[in-house]
């Protein structure tokens, strides 16, 4: 008896190691989430409340005040289960769903740009380049107003959305962002093996 006892708790040891193994790997960006995913993101999103630099895997530095925040699924989903632990609330299944339908099979990009006109942004497009190919993007939404800051810039958001086809979730990508000129005006490198 003693010893079928301590053979489930080992095998109950085994099964929730590879299970954490397997629901979250460390080493990819997951463009589609399964049951595991899904609860790893909200239990990270949770957990985040206490953690004021939370965010920094899915952040990328352009230089010169310019960055960009990569939304894959799970990051997505975690943003919205830490947005539901600050009003002390429970992610329900059904939103579990439609945030994840929204951004199933997209890679999902808001840059943080600067210009020197109020409408700098406006007429920019964006492409991503991973191997081999260039990547248009599926919408574009740029900001037409840029904020003014005490430096005499502008800072706009813009947003990319991308298929995820074709894009290997353990690839280091480029995005580029080109004004009417197709001039590169911005440009960062995103590693997606650090990004769940």
């Amino acid at each position: 008896m003693r010893r079928a006892r301590s053979c489930w708790w080992w095998c109950s040891v085994l099964a929730a190691g590879l299970s954490l193994i397997c629901s979250a790997p460390i080493d990819a960006a997951l463009f589609t989430l399964m049951p595991g995913d899904r609860d790893e993101a909200v239990r990270v999103g949770r957990r985040s409340v206490t953690t004021e630099d939370w965010g920094g895997e899915w952040r990328v530095d352009g230089g010169a005040g310019q960055f960009l925040t990569v939304m894959t699924p799970f990051h997505r989903l975690a943003l919205a289960a830490r947005n539901s632990a600050f009003q002390d609330k429970e992610l329900k299944p059904r939103e579990v769903d439609s945030v994840l339908k929204d951004q199933e099979n997209k890679v999902v990009f808001f840059a943080t740009l600067r210009g020197g006109r109020v409408d700098f942004a406006r007429f920019y497009t964006a492409v991503l380049l991973a191997r081999p190919q260039e990547i248009k993007a599926s919408f574009t939404q740029n900001e037409r107003t840029a904020l003014r800051g005490e430096d005499g810039q502008y800072t706009a958001r813009c947003l990319y959305v991308f298929p995820a086809e074709g894009v290997d979730p353990r690839a280091s990508l480029t995005l580029l962002v080109r004004d009417n000129d197709e001039k590169v005006v911005a440009k960062f490198t995103i590693d997606l093996s650090t990004m769940r």
